[in-house]
């Protein structure tokens, strides 16, 4: 069963599965619920090392004729994924850096705008010559594109390569406190102030509000189902709830931590009951 078309009486979201590309059986899993309505935005991540020009085609393909998927791209700074461009810094081991490695460097100011600006630059560049187009809108993985330092350097790229893109915020905003307030929401939202603040004076736009974060480590099947109503409620027109849908293969398991959780992701989002739980929170996927 497909989700219906936003109505006069519904709220259009983006419902956005992030980390297309890190592996086969991923990227297998969110064509399949794009076909099925299911979703309607996937970000692409082009330094994953089985990305390749088939997995953008087949992406791509999905809208001939009739569009049915926002494209972006999800600039990726920080895990086991080698930099694009030559002389990235910092690195371990010939990779990006952990997430909490790369949050300390950039609240200290130790990291090298120009060089982040030529290693999002070099991921974009690839984004264009995989699929022909600019992205329609930019976020990053692990949200480590909300960063000081790197969000001027990924600001100024887009504002630079991909003027018509939007790009993801990770916050609230005035009159829609999020349902799930922890301290991750709380890190996203203070992020988010000042990223937004950025984006607006380059004239680039967000979307207003954002759901989807949880705690991955402790996430059930149960859980998911009873968490994702809460990302609904009260959502403005034109928010982006992030999920991370997938299959899991040997691909995704040496690269990422997030591997069962995304099979319970994707049956949830696949399932009967998806659906009637959009239609009586007000949304849809437009």
């Amino acid at each position: 069963m497909s989700v219906a078309a936003a109505s006069a009486e519904t709220r259009p979201i983006w419902l956005c599965a992030d980390d297309y590309g890190i592996s086969p059986a991923v990227s297998k899993a969110i064509r399949s619920l794009v076909v099925q309505g299911r979703l309607n935005a996937t970000s692409v991540m082009v330094a994953a090392p089985s990305f390749d020009r088939s997995e953008a085609s087949s992406l791509k393909m999905l809208n001939a004729g009739a569009r049915r998927v926002a494209i972006g791209l999800h600039v990726t700074l920080t895990g086991r994924f080698k930099p694009m461009s030559l002389g990235y810094r910092p690195t371990r081991d010939g990779t990006f850096v952990s997430l909490a490695e790369m949050m300390v460097r950039g609240q200290l100011r130790l990291l090298d705008r120009n060089r982040l600006a030529t290693e999002i630059a070099k991921q974009l560049t690839s984004f264009l010559d995989q699929f022909g187009q600019p992205p329609d809108f930019v976020d990053g993985h692990q949200h480590a594109h909300l960063f000081p330092q790197v969000r001027e350097a990924l600001l100024d790229v887009v504002k630079e390569m991909a003027q018509q893109a939007w790009v993801r915020q990770c916050g609230s905003v005035e009159g829609w406190p999020p349902q799930i307030w922890n301290y991750k929401t709380r890190i996203l939202d203070a992020l988010s102030q000042k990223f937004r603040e950025l984006a607006a004076e380059r004239s680039i736009a967000t979307n207003p509000a954002f759901a989807g974060a949880y705690d991955f480590g402790r996430a059930t099947e149960a859980d998911f189902a009873r968490l994702f109503p809460r990302f609904l409620r009260g959502l403005p027109a034109q928010s982006v709830v992030m999920c991370h849908p997938g299959f899991v293969d040997a691909e995704l398991e040496r690269l990422d931590p997030l591997t069962t959780q995304r099979e319970r992701e994707y049956a949830y989002l696949a399932g009967e009951a998806f659906p009637a739980v959009l239609r009586a929170h007000g949304v849809a996927l437009a």
